[in-house]
């Protein structure tokens, strides 16, 4: 039995109960779906390539300045105009390929800060209007990110979204406890370092204000994480508060389920395996992975370049002769493909320590 046997929709996009089913099996049978940041096409495809070749079911991401990025870099982004387009045709692209790979896609947006409420704003009216068409969302899930806000506050407009959210049968993911390092703009690296560790009373006061809007929610709770890539040892991971969370909320809530939240690995590049797995132990059903896939895709193109230097320097001429043409060797196709082969093998080593490769 594999997880399309809790699923409705099988392959391509999926939202809302079979997200929720998803997660459920995969804190079952201790897995956890990676979370890739995606910035074009190129990298779409290698992610859901190695996501089909690994079967496993996988969690397509954009982040604001990905999504923007997708619009193109000569887009004004006033307004987060370039952003919200971007995250649009992102998504409308990712509904139109994802099928052919035959496993199931989780649509994700990544961390939104509060400064950037008006990306999430005009990512939601989308998705309404195509609710409104479709009977379903055009993203599965959004983050809203509020974790540098007080925590009341953070709390309070979360629920709001969360309402937002609910009626259209969409997740939301919210983050409390600061994910230090910077990523894509948003520069954590000078945080207190008690505020990178969520307490249990916390994740349940949260979790008892959400559930009450609905069950579609995950919690990325801070447990030292770290953007970035980091020199082991220097930064300390504690995924044993992961077990606290659980452990307290169950009881508190008194639930007979023993993992009742479904948590969120943030700051996933350059953590150990051991990390991970424990992690995932606890109740983890999505790790975030962008760094480490960014420097595997340049590692491609990288060497393509380096080895085929001479056949590179110009249209016409290389070491098989001055009249010899050279677009086979320029052509993006060829280079950018390089690209994807490498991304796509560290997808294929994050599927395999998350236990996630063979789930479909």
């Amino acid at each position: 039995m594999g997880v399309q046997e809790v699923l409705t929709r099988k392959t391509g996009v999926i939202y809302g109960e079979d997200v929720y089913n998803l997660f459920k099996y995969a804190q079952k049978h201790e897995f956890a779906i990676p979370a890739i940041n995606v910035t074009s096409s190129s990298t779409v495809v290698a992610a859901l390539e190695a996501a089909r070749d690994n079967k496993s079911p996988i969690i397509l991401q954009m982040s604001q300045g990905g999504a923007a990025y997708f619009c193109g870099k000569g887009i004004d982004n006033k307004d987060q105009k370039a952003s919200i387009m971007g995250a649009i045709a992102g998504a409308h692209y990712i509904r139109s390929v994802a099928p052919a790979y035959e496993i199931p896609v989780i649509l994700h947006t990544d961390h939104c800060a509060k400064k950037l409420l008006p990306w999430l704003d005009g990512m939601l009216k989308a998705d309404e209007e195509h609710w409104n068409k479709y009977r379903e969302p055009l993203f599965s899930s959004h983050m809203i990110d509020l974790s540098e806000e007080p925590k009341d506050s953070n709390i309070k407009d979360t629920e709001e979204y969360m309402k937002r959210a609910a009626k259209m049968n969409q997740f939301l993911e919210m983050e409390i406890g600061i994910t230090g390092g910077e990523e894509d703009g948003v520069n954590n690296t000078s945080v207190d370092n008690a505020s990178l560790y969520t307490q249990p009373d916390v994740v349940y006061e949260i979790y008892d204000k959400l559930s009450a809007i609905g069950p579609y929610f995950t919690i990325a709770a801070g447990f030292g994480n770290v953007h970035g890539v980091y020199k082991p040892g220097n930064v300390t991971l504690k995924p044993e508060l992961l077990e606290k969370h659980q452990a307290f909320v169950k009881e508190k809530a008194k639930l007979e389920d023993d993992k009742p939240v479904f948590l969120v690995f943030h700051g996933g590049s350059g953590s150990e395996d051991k990390d991970f797995q424990q992690a995932i132990s606890y109740g983890v059903v999505k790790v975030n992975l962008d760094t480490d896939l960014q420097y595997a895709y340049l590692t491609g193109i990288r060497d393509y370049v380096l080895n085929k230097k001479d056949y590179l320097m110009d249209q016409i001429g290389n070491p098989d002769g001055a009249d010899k043409p050279n677009k086979k060797y320029y052509d993006p196709r060829n280079w950018v493909r390089e690209g994807e082969m490498t991304m796509i093998e560290r997808v294929a080593k994050g599927l395999k320590v998350f236990n996630t490769k063979g789930q479909v």
